[in-house]
């Protein structure tokens, strides 16, 4: 990737087949409507790689196309970090780290007090966001709260200085229901986003 968000291509290169699963084949959504109550939701906790995010959004008719042509402009409205005031389709405003998964949290509790039950909530984040101790306070609090329609979506492309070697047996004994795919394989995270639990559930990618 050329251009002022080169530093972090692999942050978005990394997620392109995660999204293309979950918008293709996943999510409820309804990009004609984007705030329809019924739409799953979907938080892209790794804000700081937005490119591959917006390039769905804008396929699926979000917004035009060519709102691409500036990204990162100051003309434009597609930002280094998503703005939900800005981008249709963008649940939250993201990009510091380890901020996407406590707020999905609330949201996939706040869902279920207002009596909306059947929308699940998806959240993505990368390996490295995990070295902050916010992402692990709400990973303790998730199975507490029993959030079973609560889907943590973890990419791992080996940028934790970190060892994340036993990370899906570290979400097992937290209490998740967790699974590791191979993160550029359609059918297998399809598999792996689609299934239910009782427990919320996350799903490492090997990128």
């Amino acid at each position: 990737m050329d251009g002022p968000d080169a530093k972090h291509e692999a942050s978005s290169s990394s997620t392109r087949t995660v999204l293309a699963v979950l918008y293709d084949r996943v999510l409820r959504h309804r990009p004609a409507d984007p705030a329809w109550e019924g739409r799953d939701r979907f938080l892209l906790s790794k804000g700081h790689g937005p490119a591959a995010f917006y390039t769905t959004l804008a396929r699926h008719g979000y917004f035009p196309e060519a709102w691409l042509d500036g990204f990162m402009t100051a003309e434009g409205r597609l930002g280094g970090h998503p703005d939900r005031h800005l981008v249709p389709g963008v649940e939250v405003s993201t990009g510091s780290l380890g901020h996407g998964l406590p707020m999905a949290v609330g949201v996939a509790l706040a869902l279920r007090a207002k009596g909306l039950g059947d929308p699940r909530t998806f959240v993505l984040t990368g390996d490295a966001e995990l070295n902050e101790g916010s992402c692990w306070e709400a990973i303790m609090t998730a199975p507490r709260l029993a959030l079973d329609r609560l889907t943590l979506i973890v990419v791992d492309n080996r940028s934790s200085t970190i060892p994340m070697t036993h990370l899906t047996a570290a979400l097992e004994a937290f209490g998740w229901d967790a699974v590791r795919v191979a993160g550029h394989d359609q059918e297998a995270l399809d598999a792996a986003l689609t299934r239910t639990s009782a427990r919320p559930t996350a799903v490492v990618c090997d990128a």
